[in-house]
Parts: structure tokens; sequence; C-alpha cells
């Protein structure tokens, strides 16, 4: 996914931009990059963290870097920040999201006489410098940004280095969030609240879909007002966020308090230990457990100096290796005892099969998993989350085509929780893992912990739903519908 940061301040912001792009590099896997404003160009660093810390490998480089505005970024893929010279004038850019429609846009832009774009070993066409030629097609940033918004689909949020200021856009339906914060003398915009409170920011304004801010140390102007609809990622709070973040003004820590409470308020199954997946499943274990009235321990250590986020590496090998090694069993905690784990989600199911028999490898005499969201059964096409190169690949998917012959049968009634086809896939999931019991939460209850509508909300990756209209919204449609209840009476029917 990666995350992005910004300041704009009356005194040097390199401090400040370090540290804010610091603390998103749990989010991004391959890249991280800094740019700043100088009195007479751009200074800017990019290096390769897939096997170091983002901080280790800019500590030197910030000594070099001095101005008042500045953008980082931890990136999934390309490499960012980019220089960008154009008619606008030089500028620096950086984006968060995914862009389904890459191809079509790069055949587009070549239609026009744009004659190429740099290659990446990796991925081919950078996606950032795509979305720079699109707002190069505007007469100002504000209408080019515009203009790559409109024609993305997917998602992606911006941050543009002007010697104007910093330009911050959301995704047009606010699938990620960008957070204006403040402090005395200087502005900053994240992606993670968690990166304000140890700066002393504090949060000014979330941003809304499609929104655009022009960010100086004197303020924030607004460039252009929010739409009226939002499809906010759900899984940020289930999974990618900060524990210490809020989106929408809603925490993430509290959201998977509630996640447990809810699946416990559920189940009746007696147990010796409620337990997390490390990391992301402990808050929804702690919410089940207190909820519950049940013993809370932790059956795994987790080592977590050298290893990074399991999900990180590209290579499923590499992934695999990580997440056995990271975890160190606790063989007392074990040893006979009746096991409840939380988990944030069961993506593929690999490396959560070796865990387990881990777990039954010391001694455990009952496993059950209550993970903190539905059966993933559609893959993300918004911000690929779950790293997976086929649906088939999810364990949710690969179950029910299973159970239907190879053939993708009747999703609806499997995303359904009383009905009998979801019951059997979630069964042949549990016995695939050698699960003593599986229950999953309901989308219902995940909506209700969250606290927004559930049209507020992404959830196609578990029920297939698309949002208020079953496509991807114009900003016209966004900001200027022509009868509310009207189009959300169509769309029902779409």
């Amino acid at each position: 996914m990666g995350g992005f940061f910004a300041v704009a301040s009356k005194e040097d912001c390199v401090h400040d931009l370090f540290y804010g792009t610091d603390y998103h590099s749990h989010l991004g896997t391959c890249r991280g990059g800094l740019a700043v404003m100088g009195a007479r160009e751009f200074h800017r660093h990019i290096h390769d963290i897939t096997t170091a810390q983002f901080r280790s490998k800019f500590e030197q480089d910030i000594k070099t870097m001095e101005g008042y505005t500045g953008i980082g970024v931890i990136s999934d893929y390309e490499s960012q920040p980019l220089i960008i010279g154009s008619h606008l004038g030089n500028y620096a850019i950086v984006t968060v999201g995914a862009i389904a429609n890459l191809e079509q846009l790069a055949r587009d832009a070549f239609h026009k006489r744009i004659t190429h774009f740099s290659e990446m070993s990796s991925i081919g066409i950078n996606p950032t410098e795509l979305v720079a030629t699109l707002i190069n097609e505007g007469a100002t940033f504000t209408e080019g940004i515009c203009i790559a918004q409109e024609r993305i689909e997917g998602s992606c949020s911006i941050l543009l280095l002007t010697q104007e200021g910093i330009y911050a856009a959301r995704d047009v339906q606010g699938r990620t969030p960008v957070i204006i914060g403040k402090k005395t003398g200087a502005y900053a915009a994240t992606f993670e609240t968690s990166a304000f409170p140890n700066l002393y920011y504090e949060v000014e304004r979330y941003l809304g879909p499609g929104e655009i801010v022009l960010m100086t140390p004197e303020g924030i102007e607004q460039q252009r007002a929010p739409g009226r609809y939002k499809q906010v990622c759900a899984f940020l709070w289930v999974y990618y966020g900060f524990p210490g973040s809020s989106y929408e003004g809603i925490n993430v820590e509290e959201t998977r308090y509630r996640c447990g409470a809810a699946i416990a308020a559920r189940d009746d199954v007696e147990v010796d230990l409620v337990a997390g997946i490390p990391d992301s499943g402990t808050a929804h274990a702690i919410g089940y457990a207190n909820y519950a009235h049940a013993t809370y321990g932790r059956p795994f250590a987790k080592y977590t100096p050298t290893w990074p986020r399991s999900f990180m590496p590209q290579d499923q090998s590499v992934r695999n290796l990580v997440a056995h090694m990271k975890l160190i069993p606790v063989p007392e905690l074990v040893m006979n005892k009746r096991l409840l784990f939380c988990d944030d989600s069961i993506v593929r199911g690999t490396q959560l099969a070796d865990t387990l028999q881990r777990l039954y490898d010391a001694g455990a005499r009952e496993i059950h998993m209550r993970p903190a969201c539905p059966p993933l059964i559609y893959g993300c096409k918004y911000l690929n989350f779950s790293r997976s190169k086929s649906e088939n690949d999810l364990a949710g998917r690969r179950s029910l085509r299973e159970l239907e012959g190879g053939r993708d049968n009747a999703l609806e009634e499997y995303a359904d929780p009383a009905s009998d086809r979801y019951a059997a896939m979630v069964d042949r999931i549990r016995q695939r893992l050698s699960l003593t019991s599986l229950t999953y939460q309901r989308l219902d209850d995940l909506v209700t912990a969250i606290g927004l509508p559930k049209e507020d909300l992404c959830t196609y990756c578990w029920d297939g739903c698309e949002g208020c209209y079953g496509k991807q919204m114009t900003l016209q449609e966004a900001e200027d519908p022509e009868d509310e209840e009207e189009k959300a009476s169509a769309a029902l029917k779409m």
C-alpha cells in the first residue's frame, strides 16, 4: 500500500519530515524517499529499504538537506518522489494507491505523442510518473490533479511539492486517508495520524474524498471541495492501520477491541487461553478476552529487532520464512491447553498453517481461530493489500471453487454467513488448517465496530460490493448528484 508525509514550516522542515515519514514504515515494502524544496533546487534522496530500516538509510542524507517544505514516502513498489519538469513549473510528486488501468492510461498517453516513460525492472511503467503525466495536462496544478483523479481507476492520493507550497489530494473515493495536522509555525499532511503526537502536531482536519488543498507554512487553502460519497478501505482498521492512528476520527486500536468483543458476543466456546497472532491480532484478542472474561496470554513471543512484517517481502517463500522465524512459541503456555486465537484475517492461510502446526507440536490440545473480518472471497482491485496474484490464492475463493467443481458459482451465497454454502466453505478452510473450530467475524458486526455507515466503507474483498453506483464515480457525480434518493435507488438495481 505505502504511506506518505509532508511538512510546510516556517523553520527547517527536515527533522519533522524525516521522522514523520519513518512513522509510515509499516505500510511499505520496497522504497523510501524524501524531497525538500531548497533555496534554489530540490534536495531528494531515494533508497531501497527491503532489507534495512528507513532511518538507517536516510540518517546521513538528511544532514545535507534543508528547506521549509518537503514530502516523504514509503512505497510498495516504485521509486519516489519523482522530480518533474513541466509547463506548470518544476515539482516533486509522491502517490499512494493502486492504478488498475495503468496500461490503458499509458496507451492513451502514447496516442497523444508522449513518447516514453521510465521503465522499472519490477512492474514496468512507474505509476507515479504516469500520474505526473496526467497532471501536466492541466493548466494549473489543481486542474491537473483533477484530471488525474478523474481518469484513474482504482485509487490514488497525491502530494505535490511546488514553489507555491504542497498540494495534498485525497483519492476521489477516499479509499486511503489524508489528514492535516497543525502546530505552531507548521502544518503537516499524513496518511497515519500516529505520526503526529511525538512531533507535537494535532489533527486539524481530515480531507474528504477527492478534496484538494494547498498547504503552506501560513495555512491551508482549499482548492477543491470534497465529494459527497466515500468508500474508505475497511481493512485499514482491521489490519493495515497502526494502532495509534485514527481515520475519519475513528481510532484503530479501539475499533479492534470492538471487533474482538463482537466475535466473543456470538461465541460460546470454552477455552483456557485467548491470544492474538502478533501483532495485528493482539488488539482483537484483547477485545475478545475482555468481553468474554477469559484469560488473555501470549503463547507466542515475537522477535522484532530484525524481522519485518511478514506481508512485506515480495516473494512468498521469503514471507513464509519471516513468519516462521519471528514467532517463537512459549511451550509452558501451550502444553495441553485449549487455545483461542484472534487474527486480523485469513488471506491465503499458508503462513497460518505453519503457525498452527507449531502449536500442535508444542502440545496444544485444541486450537480455535477467530479472524476479525469475514472470509476474503474477492481479490482487492483498489489497493492490492492481499499480495495475491490471483483470487484463487485466497483461502475463501479456493475453498468455494473446490466445493463448486472448479467454478466460481454462487459467490453471493458464499458471502452470506447464514447460507449453507458459507458454512461449507468455512468448514473446508477449518479442515485444511486442522483447526478445532473456525468462526469468522460477520460483516455487519465489523461495520458496527468501525462505526461508519456501510455505504461509506469499501467492503469489496468480502462481499463484492463496489459502492453506491457499482462503478467508479466521477468527481462531478461525487460533488453534484442529480437526485440523491433517485440515484441511490437506481444503484441498488445495478
